[in-house]
């Protein structure tokens, strides 16, 4: 009988928005000697770095982040594309004795990596997809969301009316192969994830505070420049992927001469809201997820003491051993 393999450790850190996820990942992989692989869907085009809360050279302080930066903004890319560098990013850092720590607010990416979940590339169809593009340039996409919510409720339910990629790429899944998206990811869960994954979730017993940072994050992203980079962003030509960034479309009407600034950027501080809400929404449903609250614990040392005591537990017993025993001390 072969030896079963000692799955891979893999810290991940989660949250909505503007939780402080980028910070924390930092400060735990500079305490064991991790680095970061990025779980953010906008974060991965060039040029969009201000409106996305891309980290910063300084935010990283020295720690490496991966799957960052990398993609030209006109270019095609998938969940199945996403996995398959992740998981060749966090195969690298084992090889190089360190610790991988997924990272970001993408629960689609974080679900696929750490559930094992297998996107296939042979239900791409191009010329499907060029097609669902146009029609829905004559509605904003109302007709195909309708679409999607009769063909694959469930997947209609965490995708939102407005990405109009990810709801494309749903009925793509289901033109092509004739199983919904949410079928597919339930089929290929039957295989066994490699990893032993560890998630620390950020969020704010006070939702209120969380609002305030992330419009205090939206007022200190002018400051940085946002007005000159989406002015840049919306001159380009493709825009399938910058519209599903918040701060782009949201100040297009300001360019036009159609809003003040102060109302578009209203929209866009109420539209990063909702956003945070439909985040909570996916990841509470996942029960691995140990949750940490700033504004409970009182400030983000005391969050990082509590994060590096549960990841200290979860490197010498494993996840399942950690899970049992923070189960029995807190009965």
């Amino acid at each position: 009988m072969q030896e079963q393999r000692p799955k891979r450790k893999l810290l991940t850190v989660v949250g909505p928005t503007a939780s402080g996820k980028t910070k924390l990942a930092v400060e735990l992989a500079k305490s064991f000697d991790g680095e970061v692989v990025s779980a953010d869907s906008m974060q991965i085009y060039r040029k969009m770095s201000i409106a996305t809360a891309k980290p910063t050279k300084e935010e990283m302080e020295g720690i490496p982040h991966h799957l960052v930066d990398f993609l030209p903004m006109d270019a095609s890319f998938s969940v199945s594309d996403y996995v398959t560098l992740a998981r060749e990013k966090i195969g690298e850092i084992h090889a190089r004795g360190k610790l991988p720590i997924l990272a970001g607010g993408t629960g689609l990416y974080i679900q696929a990596v750490t559930e094992h979940i297998s996107f296939s590339e042979e239900e791409r169809d191009d010329s499907l997809r060029e097609r669902l593009y146009e029609e829905a340039k004559a509605d904003g996409g109302k007709a195909l969301y309708e679409r999607l919510r009769q063909i694959d409720p469930e997947a209609a339910q965490w995708i939102h009316p407005n990405n109009i990629i990810r709801v494309v790429r749903a009925i793509e899944i289901y033109e092509t192969t004739g199983l919904t998206m949410t079928e597919q990811k339930k089929r290929s869960r039957q295989r066994e994830s490699p990893y032993d994954v560890f998630l620390l979730g950020l969020n704010f017993k006070d939702r209120q505070k969380l609002y305030d940072r992330i419009n205090l994050r939206v007022d200190l992203m002018v400051k940085q420049g946002l007005l000159e980079e989406a002015k840049e962003i919306l001159s380009c030509e493709n825009l399938k992927t910058a519209y599903n960034a918040i701060g782009y479309k949201e100040l297009a009407p300001y360019f036009r001469g159609e809003a003040s600034l102060e109302e578009c950027l209203q929209k866009m501080k109420q539209e990063s809201r909702r956003y945070a809400k439909r985040q909570l929404t996916w990841f509470r449903r996942d029960q691995r997820i140990h949750w940490l609250y700033p504004d409970e614990l009182g400030n983000f040392d005391r969050v990082l003491q509590e994060a590096k005591l549960q990841t200290e537990r979860f490197l010498s017993v494993g996840a399942e051993s950690a899970n049992s025993k923070e189960s029995e001390e807190t009965r």
